[in-house]
């Protein structure tokens, strides 16, 4: 068993070992892929892919006691649980139809309804009282101003339907300076990767399919690499070898008489 067990493990061993000898004699193959998929991947990706921004405001959600139509809430600073409950129930205001279409006025843009509640995403903050919105837009001006129309229209309409509520603004929304999507670096270095991955399958599918080593021997490189424990005792010269010695000479004479006879 264990004899075995050595057998197989010998014969895996190779088998990398030839893998890897293979993509390190292709190296510069796998490396131009690379190189083109990544150049493909950044102008793809700067040229065909519109970018996007994001502004951000933050909200502060005042622990007090509030009341939804005749149900009363009490909540302190202790109560986080509490606190996530009215922060969801702003969220659910902020994402109703009149809320969404108030927004959309005051800002004075023009969207489906579907595609403007798809631009607006809430989180809260490491589960306090404090959630933030997030506007995604393909203008980092128009990302900005519907974030600080949300900063305007939200607590008027949470006022109106909670009472007792109390929304602050933590932190007004700026114009953003980069683009949040797409990240050219790190598409170009997924490219990169995808390219050099399909030259080694494609150099892995060519040693998994291709015949048997000793069918393969052209050479005494080819020979050794196919029976490593059997040494080479002789080699034949190939007499068509045009190199300087006797063995060209012999072949050249033989040849003119060959000719000469005909």
């Amino acid at each position: 068993m264990n004899n075995n067990n050595s057998a197989n493990n010998e014969e895996l061993t190779i088998d990398l070992l030839a893998l890897f000898r293979a993509i390190w004699h292709n190296i510069v193959f796998v490396l131009l892929a690379g190189v083109v998929c990544g150049v493909l991947t950044f102008f793809v990706t700067s040229t065909f892919i519109t970018p996007k921004y994001q502004a951000a405001a933050m909200f502060y959600v005042n622990n007090s006691t509030f009341s939804v139509g005749s149900t009363s809430f009490s909540i302190s600073s202790g109560e986080l649980s509490a606190a996530q409950t009215l922060v969801d129930t702003y969220v659910t205001i902020l994402d109703s139809r009149p809320t969404l279409e108030e927004i959309m006025k005051e800002a004075g843009v023009e969207y489906p309804l579907k595609d403007f509640r798809e631009m607006i995403s809430t989180e809260n903050v490491k589960n306090t009282g404090i959630f933030k919105v997030t506007v995604t837009s393909e203008s980092p001006l128009e990302a900005e101003l519907i974030a600080n129309t949300v900063t305007r229209v939200l607590p008027e309409r949470i006022a109106e339907i909670v009472d007792g509520s109390s929304v602050r603004i933590v932190e007004s929304a700026v114009v953003p300076a980069g683009r949040s999507s797409p990240n050219l670096l790190k598409n170009t270095a997924i490219g990169i990767l995808l390219g050099m991955f399909l030259v080694v399958g494609i150099i892995t599918m060519k040693m998994l399919f291709a015949p048997p080593p000793e069918e393969l021997i052209n050479s005494s490189d080819d020979l050794s690499a196919a029976y490593p424990d059997i040494p080479i005792l002789a080699m034949i010269p190939d007499m068509r070898q045009h190199v300087k010695g006797e063995y060209s000479s012999y072949y050249k004479q033989d040849t003119k008489k060959q000719k000469g006879g005909k």
